[in-house]
């Protein structure tokens, strides 16, 4: 025992370099690894993409709701796999041509206009390292991911205005053609750094590139498609035709409420300073006001207009507050979002029944929401947004609207022609539950 001890501080002058060296090569490493101000930004600017893409996500819920609260029950089934289907073709579709058609870097089929064509996405590699990545911006997986949501938002909106008349197939169709070519071609003319972004055209969020641009699709659909069997009398009377569940319709303006935070939030594209992350919460604030004041002016002009205040109205002012400040919710004052919002929900008050004059038949809102909504909100961002001119954005939304509305039309003329897009008149009076599906989303209101 007293030979152990006396050999222990030799013991332990032996150990000391080793433990030195150690040390040593600790801190060396520790020095060459990259610190969180450089790898910080990227971090953080991956992590808002991923927040923000999964919000936007959700999203999908609150279209599936909407739609399924202001169709009838027989029709109900229908709206819930067309929204579900229409988001997973999103994502197929987005991976396979999608995503680099609408961010073609150098690699432009036609410069400025078309991007690279059949492309699929690839995203970095297992175990990426530091070394190894891109820090100057976010990981490819974060960005595709939250572009595709985008995507799929596109296509939400065509569903709902052609809702109990259309048959399944040939709507997904249009949305692999919507999804996989035309949606990211006109993106790429602005996100991309096409035509429109040389130009000058700024659209933040999205009001005209995704809002009207799915307003602009639906609307050749209703058009190629016709109204539902009941809503216009041959007197030229409007026959109202109330959807089945308000409960639902609500719940799905609040999801879509809470999604759209991602959807303008995670659009500031950056978070790894400062300045970025404040911007990002003026954003939300400016956002949520809107949507407030869409929804508040609608209560009020339905109670002066009809007498008492129209519950589908006001959950869609709220949205078409929502789709006006998404252009450009960064740079007004809380006040400025409010009044771009109010003026959202004074335009679908007023052209919800200027399109019923037309026999437009619009089952949720979506054109008056979505595109006219989307084109006021595009068009009002030189009030606050320096370096941008009332010409040049509408430049972009009628370049953009023509480019969606023919394209989507002359497809809708071949699906038309080739497979037929509206269901028989018994189907349509049965219900596509029952016609399309083979299944009812309430089967105890139909069994005695």
């Amino acid at each position: 025992m007293k030979t152990l001890q006396k050999l222990a501080p030799l013991a332990a002058l032996l150990v000391l370099p080793t433990l030195g060296f150690a040390q040593d090569a600790t801190e060396a490493a520790e020095a060459a690894a990259p610190g969180f101000d450089e790898i910080g930004p990227y971090i953080m600017t991956t992590l808002l993409f991923l927040v923000g893409g999964f919000l936007v996500m959700w999203m999908a819920a609150g279209f599936a709701m909407l739609e399924a609260g202001l169709v009838r029950s027989k029709n109900v089934t229908m709206q819930c796999a067309k929204n579900i289907a229409l988001f997973s073709i999103a994502g197929i579709m987005y991976w396979f041509v999608g995503f680099n058609l609408m961010y073609p870097g150098d690699g432009w089929t036609v410069a400025g206009y078309v991007g690279t064509l059949f492309s699929p996405a690839v995203l970095e590699p297992v175990g990426l390292g530091a070394a190894d990545a891109s820090l100057d911006y976010a990981s490819v997986g974060s960005d595709f991911f939250f572009q595709l949501m985008f995507c799929a938002t596109t296509a939400s909106i065509v569903s709902g205005t052609l809702a109990e008349r259309i048959k399944l197939w040939p709507f997904l169709i249009f949305v692999v053609v919507l999804t996989g070519f035309i949606y990211p071609i006109e993106a790429s003319w602005q996100w991309g750094g096409g035509w429109l972004s040389e130009m000058g055209f700024s659209d933040f969020a999205g009001s005209t590139l995704v809002h009207a641009a799915g307003g602009f699709a639906a609307l050749a659909g209703a058009l190629v498609l016709g109204p539902r069997i009941g809503k216009y009398s041959k007197d030229g009377r409007v026959m109202p035709i109330p959807g089945s569940n308000l409960a639902l319709a609500t719940l799905g303006t609040f999801i879509l409420w809470l999604g759209w935070f991602g959807f303008n939030g995670g659009s500031q594209l950056a978070a790894g300073t400062v300045g970025d992350i404040t911007d990002v919460s003026r954003i939300f604030a400016n956002t949520n006001m809107a949507a407030a004041a869409g929804a508040v002016t609608a209560l009020i002009l339905t109670q002066i207009m009809y007498k008492k205040p129209d519950l589908t109205m006001v959950l869609n002012g709220a949205l078409a507050g929502l789709v006006s400040i998404t252009a450009g919710p960064l740079d007004p004052t809380l006040f400025g979002a409010l009044w771009i919002g109010a003026i959202g929900g004074i335009i679908v008050v007023v052209t919800v029944p200027m399109l019923d004059k037309m026999k437009i038949d619009d089952v949720v809102g979506a054109i008056p929401v979505h595109l006219l909504a989307g084109i006021w909100g595009t068009i009002a961002v030189p009030f606050y947004t320096e370096g941008t001119s009332f010409v040049t954005q509408i430049i972009g939304v009628v370049s953009i609207g023509v480019f969606v509305f023919v394209v989507s039309i002359i497809v809708w003329i071949i699906l038309k022609a080739v497979m037929g897009i509206r269901v028989s008149e018994e189907d349509e009076i049965t219900g596509l539950d029952m016609a399309e599906m083979g299944m009812e989303a309430y089967p105890e209101f139909s069994k005695g």
